[in-house]
């Protein structure tokens, strides 16, 4: 991990940890360890501490009693339990974009969606589709004006894109198939305003995504 430059700044070491949690330094499921983590960035145990905090409120980590801090160790329950979320929130920001959008706003919209097929022309990476897909959405909820529905999204954002990881990783072709056309049809249903029609294909935009993701992460837990 890189040393955070600065002595005692809890989101600071909270962003190392993040990113080495995302690039997979870091694997779900493992412990997060404060002496060890206060050591490699060269922080206090304190910081360290609140840092961890932090990424527990984003759902990345669970914290037990007397077990310390872990990344979460996703598995079907949790794939299916976070895009259930999703899929809800999604359904509400579409509807409160379109009932807001603006010609700018449709502009700004369908912009990332043409940067998404220049970057699939270009044969980008994984992680540069993930990146635009998360803007796509994150202007979405921005163009809704809906606050505590943004804060909601914030929830599970970190926790969506660790599970889109898995995606990349292990089913790379599928996602990069559909990422263009699915982004397309919601900008071209949100410029007609509101609607049913939006409504489910914002919901089952995420929904086909939790039904491949649960398949790629493997078998269901008892009682699922």
């Amino acid at each position: 991990m890189r040393r955070v430059r600065r002595r005692g700044l809890a989101h600071e070491a909270a962003d190392r940890i993040r990113e080495s949690i995302f690039d997979g330094r870091v694997a779900p499921g493992s412990p997060l360890r404060e002496v060890e983590l206060a050591v490699s960035l060269d922080v206090s145990r304190g910081s360290v501490r609140e840092g961890l905090a932090i990424l527990e409120r984003e759902g990345l980590v669970r914290s037990e009693w007397h077990r310390g801090a872990r990344v979460i160790d996703l598995n079907p329950r949790d794939v299916d339990e976070v895009y259930t979320v999703r899929a809800a929130l999604e359904r509400l920001a579409a509807a409160g974009a379109a009932a807001r959008m603006t010609p700018h706003h449709l502009a700004a919209l369908d912009s990332l969606v043409q940067a998404m097929g220049r970057a699939l022309e270009g044969d980008a990476d994984g992680l540069t589709l993930l990146a635009l897909d998360l803007a796509f959405h994150d202007r979405v909820f921005a163009i809704a004006g809906n606050g505590r529905l943004t804060d909601a999204w914030h929830g599970v954002r970190s926790q969506v894109r660790l599970i889109q990881l898995i995606r990349i990783e292990r089913d790379q072709a599928h996602y990069r198939d559909l990422l263009v056309g699915e982004h397309h049809e919601l900008v071209r249903l949100m410029s007609r305003g509101p609607s049913e029609e939006l409504a489910r294909a914002a919901e089952e935009h995420v929904d086909s995504a939790r039904r491949a993701l649960v398949h790629l992460v493997g078998p269901s837990p008892e009682g699922m």
